[in-house]
């Protein structure tokens, strides 16, 4: 992918020349994954897409996306997308940590958005929105969280 700077956005260039901005890549999950097992495929990499490898691949990737912020500042860690090459690495390294998820759910036959939607499910009623007494969220009248958020009740 190429970069283009604008004026309000960050865009790419897709291989097919087509533009696109953040958020707008009109494809599914499915169509990705399609895309991915075709390329995959195309290159006779399928023998070695096992479970095990792309879950190391995937920690891989998920280590360089962390290698990005790993001497930054709070500070600098929010800016990181005001910059052109930096935004372009980050993108790069969530498409290559979404890459290697897809392709590990697909091996294993599991609907990602599915599994996501699940664990939302339990987590809500795992962690239970506390109210402070000032009506926000979070914990006691002290501020302090009433309960413990890890535990397995």
């Amino acid at each position: 992918m190429t970069e283009t700077d604008t004026a309000t956005e960050t865009e790419y260039e897709t291989v097919d020349g087509e533009t696109m901005g953040k958020g707008e890549a009109g494809h599914d999950v499915a169509a990705l994954q399609r895309r991915l097992a075709e390329f995959a495929a195309a290159r006779d990499w399928q023998p070695f897409h096992t479970p095990k490898n792309l879950a190391a691949a995937l920690s891989v990737e998920a280590s360089e996306l962390l290698e990005i912020f790993q001497w930054l500042t709070p500070e600098q860690a929010e800016r990181v997308m005001d910059e052109p090459e930096s935004a372009h690495r980050v993108a790069d390294e969530v498409a290559d940590v979404l890459a290697y998820l897809l392709q590990f759910c697909e091996v294993l036959g599991v609907d990602p958005l599915v599994a996501l939607a699940a664990k939302i499910d339990r987590n809500e009623v795992r962690f239970p929105v506390r109210r402070r007494d000032g009506g926000g969220v979070g914990g006691g009248a002290d501020g302090v969280e009433t309960g413990d958020r890890h535990s397995s009740e």
